[in-house]
């Protein structure tokens, strides 16, 4: 009975990567023929039996890139530092990782950078949802590279599967902690601020949001505020001007943050004359936000596993590299509400 050959072999013995060889033996599209036409001259060439399946046998290493967004500090950053820190799990995995921060100022140009990565394994990637984007997954995984998103999706996109929360469940947990704080009996104003952003995460909150908003707390007339500028600075000067009282015709019951700012935001209140009583719910543990909910300045963060995403997304390249059964059955981690007495 001849040895099983493995797919690192035949990878190497064609020149295309494990993912490309997965891809042929399983009948799925997006490789060139020719391609194709060199795995399986490899196959014969090799001999041995089915290549392995299902649990990996071999400890070569795998070559993974995450690719974040070069701008927006806080959350961003926050994702950075949590894939250093997993770099003990990756190593122990048998994956060499390497973190890309691409510019997306100009989608274009975020594009050329991502393609540029179309000789690893395998791409765990959090971008903006725009055309261009997409574009490149599909270029990506036809050359036989695995994609998953993290964070924020990229629908319709040849993405292999995305992994985190429910941002659209995201939004409308927000709605109902602020939907149930807010004056029943009387029309009241909440403000709903979000940069103009490119990201499926925040559109998905914003619509979660609006949508419980609107079921089930008729009274709330809600103030949407859909350009806030990303630095608190910045951010600080937009909402002392937009949230006046003269300027929104009224005081605030309540304010959504979808995205960063939030600090900039609440400096902006304080100068309203705003206190502690006020709700204010935004999204993500950063520090900033640890140290406004202890103070008393925001009431709620809604909250994910960040290192089980980042490690999760490795977990099921790898698999997915190893031709693994059922590679993408994976949970995604739920929204966590967040308090001053629950901090951990």
């Amino acid at each position: 009975m001849p040895n099983p050959l493995t797919i690192t072999q035949i990878a190497e013995a064609a020149g295309v990567s494990t993912a490309t060889v997965d891809r042929v033996l399983n009948n799925r599209p997006g490789v060139n023929p020719a391609t194709v036409h060199k795995v399986r001259e490899a196959v014969a060439t090799l001999g041995g039996g089915a290549p392995v399946r299902g649990r990996p046998r071999s400890t070569s290493n795998y070559r993974f890139a995450y690719v974040l967004p070069g701008t927006r500090r806080g959350f961003f950053d926050l994702v950075d530092r949590v894939i250093a820190q997993a770099a003990g799990e990756f190593r122990h995995q048998h994956i060499t990782e390497v973190t890309h921060r691409l510019p997306v100022a100009d989608f274009n140009q975020f594009t050329a950078e991502l393609m540029k990565l179309s000789d690893l394994d395998g791409i765990a990637l959090l971008a903006p949802d725009v055309p261009q984007v997409k574009l490149a997954i599909n270029e990506l995984v036809r050359a036989g590279v695995h994609v998953v998103t993290l964070f924020s999706d990229v629908p319709g996109s040849m993405r292999e599967t995305a992994i985190g929360a429910d941002n659209r469940a995201a939004g409308r947990t927000a709605g109902l902690l602020i939907g149930r704080s807010m004056p029943h009996d009387a029309p009241s104003l909440c403000a709903v601020l979000s940069p103009a952003t490119r990201y499926a995460a925040e559109i998905d909150r914003r619509i979660g949001f609006q949508q419980v908003m609107e079921e089930r707390f008729a009274s709330a007339q809600l103030l949407r505020l859909f350009e806030l500028p990303e630095s608190d600075d910045e951010a600080f000067e937009y909402a002392r001007t937009t949230l006046a009282p003269e300027a929104i015709g009224g005081r605030l019951a309540a304010v959504y943050n979808v995205g960063p700012g939030s600090f900039g935001i609440s400096r902006a209140l304080a100068a309203q004359g705003y206190d502690h009583t006020l709700m204010f719910t935004a999204h993500d543990m950063l520090e900033v936000h640890r140290s406004m909910l202890i103070s008393g300045a925001m009431s709620y963060v809604l909250d994910q596993d960040v290192h089980y995403v980042v490690t999760s997304a490795a977990r099921v390249l790898r698999a997915l590299c190893d031709g693994v059964r059922g590679a993408l059955s994976i949970s995604n981690p739920r929204v966590d509400i967040v308090t001053a007495e629950n901090l951990a």
